[in-house]
């Protein structure tokens, strides 16, 4: 994990004991990934927008609430047990989205 920590995701998804370390490791490792492609931007970028020293606090929070979400909802087995990540997500993550820019960042993963 670039930003998140495994000691930050236990204590925002209030868990205790070390049973699931790997497993919590892997939806922060998602988490970061996946904000990365939501943003369009690269790490690199996120640091600087966060002054240089670490991404900003809204991007740290919008990772913490993907992999809490992914810990609480481990798979969807219908439509009635699958719900949504909340919108303060997207609330988080808009103002540091690149709405256009290189064609590289738009489709590789890697971000």
């Amino acid at each position: 994990m670039k930003w998140l920590t495994l000691k930050l995701i236990k204590l925002n998804s209030r868990i205790d004991g070390n049973e699931e370390d790997e497993l919590l490791e892997l939806y922060g490792e998602s988490a970061e990934e996946q904000v990365l492609a939501d943003t369009r931007r690269t790490y690199d970028e996120l640091v600087a927008m966060g002054g240089g020293e670490k991404v900003p606090a809204s991007i740290t929070r919008a990772a913490l609430m993907l992999a809490d979400q992914a810990y609480i909802q481990r798979c969807t087995i219908d439509r009635i047990q699958w719900s949504l990540v909340p919108y303060a997500y997207e609330k988080c993550i808009k103002n540091y989205k690149r709405l256009a820019g290189p064609d590289h960042l738009l489709t590789d993963g890697e971000g």
